[in-house]
């Protein structure tokens, strides 16, 4: 007959027996979690695109299909809409320059490059010239852009802010074109119309320095759904000459 305490040891044996062939052997601890990969450099730089007076996001369809043809993927492409009736200098350009800090803070990316219509070539240009955006854009595109003033502008410049810096000799237009039209290490191109109804002179819309190109006879938001005019913003933004134009300058 076992004492107490033989009874005791003896339990315990029992209980250490029965875990051994039930319980789970204790997992070995893991490895120490890798460190989160890089994520991957994009293809191309970031577009930030800006649409003219009275307008939307929306008119970059065209175009944003044909970045998306090339290779662009949805989270290179970024349209930025904003209030057409407001201050260039004042107001916009650095509503912009936030908004290009926002796409370079998500996209790791440290340049973007611009595509404009219209009146957003003031905006763009101001934010390049004036707000700092020589450090942070690397391609600067003007479609039909007002860049030396546009007499149209006079008939909504009484009431419209907007209008008066689209025109001739406005404080926004003269301060752009004093010195140096293109400055920076960015690289700048325009394309414009022969028919264009809304800037006037047609040679209001190039640049001293840039890749000036002409797309013949369009009218002003033709040139945004134009397929050659595309294939030359493009071939811009891909460092690729672009291609031979009539009318080139």
């Amino acid at each position: 007959m076992l004492t107490p305490r033989q009874e005791a040891t003896a339990f315990l044996t029992l209980c250490a027996a029965l875990c051994a062939a039930v319980c789970p052997t204790p997992l070995a601890p893991l490895p120490a979690a890798r460190a989160a990969a890089a994520p991957a450099a994009p293809a191309h730089r970031p577009v930030v695109l800006v649409h003219g007076y009275n307008a939307d996001p929306g008119v970059w369809g065209s175009l944003r299909a044909d970045l998306r043809a090339a290779g662009y993927a949805d989270a290179e492409l970024h349209s930025w809409g904003y209030d057409t009736h407001r201050s260039v200098n004042e107001v916009l350009a650095g509503q912009l320059g936030a908004y290009v800090d926002q796409v370079r803070r998500r996209t790791g990316a440290e340049r973007v490059d611009i595509v404009s219509h219209s009146f957003g070539s003031l905006v763009s240009r101001w934010y390049v010239t004036y707000g700092g955006g020589t450090a942070a854009v690397d391609r600067w595109v003007s479609l039909a852009g007002p860049n030396h003033g546009t007499s149209t502008a006079w008939a909504c410049a009484p009431w419209d802010q907007a209008c008066r810096d689209m025109t001739p000799n406005s404080y926004v237009v003269r301060n752009l074109n004093a010195g140096d039209e293109t400055p920076g290490a960015v690289r700048y191109a325009t394309f414009r119309s022969d028919c264009d109804e809304v800037v006037n002179p047609d040679n209001s819309v190039p640049l001293a320095g840039a890749a000036n190109a002409t797309v013949g006879c369009l009218g002003h938001n033709e040139l945004l759904g134009d397929d050659a005019t595309s294939a030359g913003v493009l071939a811009f933004l891909a460092e690729r000459p672009p291609a031979a134009r009539r009318g080139s300058r």
